[in-house]
């Protein structure tokens, strides 16, 4: 391994910006989103891939794929939001040992209520601060940095 490719001044000023805006950001919405709704991020994360799947449900596996989590710990969070009555766990017809997370009625309303201040949080710390062109920007540095990761992005 050769010398280290140290960081610019620009390039160092951008990354630390990133992360630190990055922390901020997520838990100022994460705190809007548990005021006005009573749901964690992780809560609005599961109820909003179930309420855009085919049949409102999703494999186990592939939520906590999403999510970057590892299976026992979505399986411990998903038992207490079916206790909550947000979702229920069915097992898998195709893999016995696989479950399916289905979204309840209740979870539907859940996640229906807590979408649009879960938006206007979004917008007023984000989207409202930026221009046109930033937003452009970021997306394009999105997809970069996700096609390098191997995650196919939205674009």
């Amino acid at each position: 391994m050769g010398d280290p490719r140290w960081l610019d001044e620009a390039e160092f000023r951008a990354w630390l910006g990133y992360r630190r805006m990055r922390l901020l950001l997520d838990a100022q919405v994460s705190r809007d989103l548990l005021r006005d709704s009573g749901l964690s991020a992780p809560d609005y994360d599961v109820l909003s891939s179930l309420s855009s799947a085919e049949g409102r449900r999703g494999r186990l596996t592939e939520l906590a794929e999403r999510m970057l989590w590892s299976k026992s710990r979505l399986s411990r969070h998903i038992s207490r939001m079916e206790q909550r009555g947000l979702v229920t766990r069915e097992e898998c017809e195709s893999d016995g040992r696989g479950a399916v997370i289905v979204l309840t009625e209740e979870g539907l309303r859940a996640i229906e209520a807590a979408a649009p201040d879960h938006v206007e949080s979004v917008r007023r710390h984000f989207i409202d601060l930026l221009t046109p062109e930033q937003i452009e920007v970021l997306g394009a540095v999105a997809a970069t940095v996700l096609t390098h990761l191997g995650e196919k992005s939205d674009d």
